[in-house]
């Protein structure tokens, strides 16, 4: 339950503000059809943090469980300081002629690709070597972080606090790795 609680917490807290978030408002302005985004993102989703969570299982089962918690620690602690550097959509912001879930899978499992989110996965997966719960709590993570955005995300796209948020985010981060490099030592 841990591997799932920790999985959902640290991905939707590494989404917000990130190109894939950002992704999300650009699909629900663009389609104005939130069920099929939302589709979209949780079949991307599933796919990329399967393929990640897969790579962390067997990265992990190659290393001690020590070092194991020490590499999640300080990658935890890098993301504290990736999280304060804001994202931006790039070119691949262009959604084309497709329809929204289709536009939305591709978009977003490219978008993911070396991700936050996707490395967070790789850790957490090396670390907790419980595959099923990983990936669960991580695309539950990057649903409820971008669910309310394909539903409301227009309406509070200038609202947010996005540089309080970074930082809170980053804090969090800093004090799970914290808590990872503890459990090495």
């Amino acid at each position: 339950m841990q591997a799932l609680l920790v999985s959902l917490s640290t991905v939707t807290i590494a989404e917000m503000g990130d190109r894939t978030q950002l992704l999300s408002l650009v699909l629900a302005t663009r389609y104005r059809k939130p069920w099929p985004i939302v589709a979209g993102v949780l079949a991307a989703t599933l796919a990329n943090h399967l393929v990640a969570g897969a790579i962390g299982v067997w990265a992990g089962s190659l290393l001690t469980p020590r070092l194991m918690d020490g590499i999640v620690g300080v990658s935890m602690i890098a993301m504290a300081l990736w999280t304060l550097k804001p994202d931006t959509l790039d070119d691949g912001a262009r959604v084309g002629q497709t329809g929204p879930f289709l536009a939305t899978l591709i978009a977003f499992f490219v978008a993911e690709i070396g991700d936050k989110t996707q490395i967070a996965t790789v850790a957490l997966a090396a670390a907790y070597q419980n595959l099923p719960l990983v990936v669960a709590g991580s695309t539950c993570g990057m649903l409820l972080a971008n669910v309310p955005v394909i539903f409301l995300g227009k309406m509070f796209a200038d609202r947010l606090p996005l540089k309080a948020i970074r930082y809170v985010a980053a804090a969090l981060f800093v004090g799970l790795g914290i808590l990872f490099v503890s459990w090495a030592l």
